[in-house]
């Protein structure tokens, strides 16, 4: 009887089955995926990364809406009208039936003063950039978590998979071995039965391991935005030893004695150093002084408005259709023959046409709209400090939490591997006290299902540890090592 495998042994591949995600593998056209490509490709195309990037392109519309209202402003408009029958010269005389009218004008405008809402309009909108801009950070460093630990989960599932494997190879070696020691008249027909059954009861249990398999590989998928019947192959083998698991422990706990050690000495929770430094409690702290540049804009609506204007363009009223092609002149020489010496008259022509304008307004009763935009930008501050506030406190738990996860992933880690080692020695020894007839198939079934549990808790401990390491890094702002 082969001894169990140890927890850094190479897995038992399985046969490929239909669906298998095993077998996926197996095929050619295969995607082979390492971790840190599959992490590079998440945050390149998926959902979250793209739609915080969207919201950064609609932010920096915004500030180049609120920086253009403080830059000139330069217009042109042009139009022609031509007059059917016009009253006031039918009443009046015919200086004032002028048929046709061609009018060009550019009109160049400045707003001098405008009570701050320029100002206040351009910092809103640019911490709002800055929170967009920082919640893309925060979306990117979540992740970046989440792939790992979908990755790393359909590496456990694979390996499992092969746990599972490797205890139906053994019960069915040890059905094998109780028939041959019933024929030899060393076992009684309980002990064959009893193993024919502990075998089947192990099936359900590989069943599972696959079907656990499929979900976390349609998991890594959905994450990375790949179909879901399209095969992937995993590359990146995680370091089980134990010099590799103490190197990510020490890493964490030195991060987080370093962020206790900075917080510590900030004294104050707001200068806490693992609140400070995470993008969330930054994006926040961004919305609170665009809020508060809100109300600036507000209340420029009780103060009045300044704007000077300069209009240059040209005026073309002839007295025949079609249009003028020359600059336009007057005097007497124009006038038909017979005309009184002292008509002036005009060759059609198009004539200069400026002014010069300063426009000021002051709303002294508007319905209270004013009043109600204030006292809205005033509330909305109040909720984005509320939400600050609530932020903080959240991150400061976050990292908190993520730093008892790293020591309760230390202690599982050492007490589980040790524990596998035990159970493995255990199986053994039962496999061969059956084997020469000092046990009992009890024996060796309790100890089998004891190393089954021992492999799955050490391995699931193994990857904890990466996990945790990736998650304390995130709740404290900190680069997402990977394995």
């Amino acid at each position: 009887m082969p001894a169990a495998p140890a927890l850094r042994a190479q897995v038992v591949t399985p046969v490929p089955r239909a669906g298998s995600a095993v077998a996926d593998s197996a095929r050619t056209d295969a995607i082979p995926l390492s971790l840190d490509d599959a992490v590079a490709r998440a945050l390149r195309l998926g959902d979250e990364v793209q739609q915080a990037e969207t919201a950064i392109d609609a932010t920096n519309a915004q500030v180049t809406v609120a920086r253009s209202a403080a830059l000139p402003q330069l217009r042109f408009a042009g139009n022609y009208q031509q007059v059917l029958e016009n009253a006031r010269a039918t009443i009046v005389g015919s200086v004032f039936g002028q048929s046709y009218t061609y009018q060009a004008n550019a009109t160049l405008s400045q707003p001098v003063f405008q009570g701050g809402r320029v100002v206040g309009g351009l910092r809103a909108a640019s911490r709002l950039r800055a929170a967009t801009r920082l919640d893309l950070d925060e979306a990117r460093a979540q992740l970046s978590v989440d792939v790992q630990r979908a990755y790393l989960g359909a590496r456990a599932a694979d390996q499992l998979v092969g746990i599972q494997e490797r205890n139906l190879q053994l019960s069915t070696e040890r059905v094998a071995q109780a028939e041959q020691l019933e024929r030899a008249g060393r076992a009684a027909r309980y002990d064959v039965l009893r193993a024919r059954v502990e075998r089947t009861n192990l099936e359900p249990l590989l069943i599972q391991a696959r079907n656990d398999r499929e979900l976390a590989y349609l998991e890594l998928r959905r994450l990375l935005n790949l179909p879901t019947d399209r095969p992937l192959r995993l590359t990146t083998t995680v370091a089980q030893d134990s010099s590799a698991v103490e190197a990510v422990l020490r890493s964490a706990e030195e991060m987080g004695r370093d962020a206790a050690g900075r917080a510590t000495a900030a004294g104050t929770p707001d200068e806490a150093a693992p609140v400070g430094e995470r993008a969330a409690v930054r994006s926040a702290e961004a919305t609170v002084d665009a809020r508060r540049a809100s109300i600036r804009v507000a209340r420029a609506d009780f103060l009045p408005t300044v704007n000077v204007s300069l209009t240059s363009g040209f005026l073309a009223l002839p007295t025949t259709a079609g249009f003028p092609t020359r600059l336009g002149r007057s005097g007497v020489e124009f006038c038909p023959a017979g005309s009184p010496a002292t008509r002036i008259c005009q060759n059609n022509g198009f004539f200069a046409d400026r002014s010069f304008r300063v426009d000021v307004a002051w709303p002294l009763f508007d319905g209270l709209r004013a009043k109600g935009n204030l006292d809205l930008a005033q509330a909305q501050a109040r909720t984005a400090e509320l939400q600050l506030a609530q932020t903080r406190e959240r991150v400061a738990v976050e990292a908190a939490q993520a730093r008892a996860a790293v020591e309760r992933a230390r202690a599982l880690y050492a007490a589980q591997r040790a524990n596998a080692t035990d159970a493995e020695e255990a199986f053994r020894l039962a496999t061969l006290r059956f084997q020469r007839g000092l046990g009992t198939q009890l024996e060796v079934s309790d100890a089998q299902l004891a190393l089954l549990t021992a492999q799955t808790n050490a391995l699931r401990a193994t990857y904890d540890v990466y996990l945790a390491a990736a998650e304390q890094a995130r709740a404290l702002g900190r680069p997402i090592p990977t394995p």
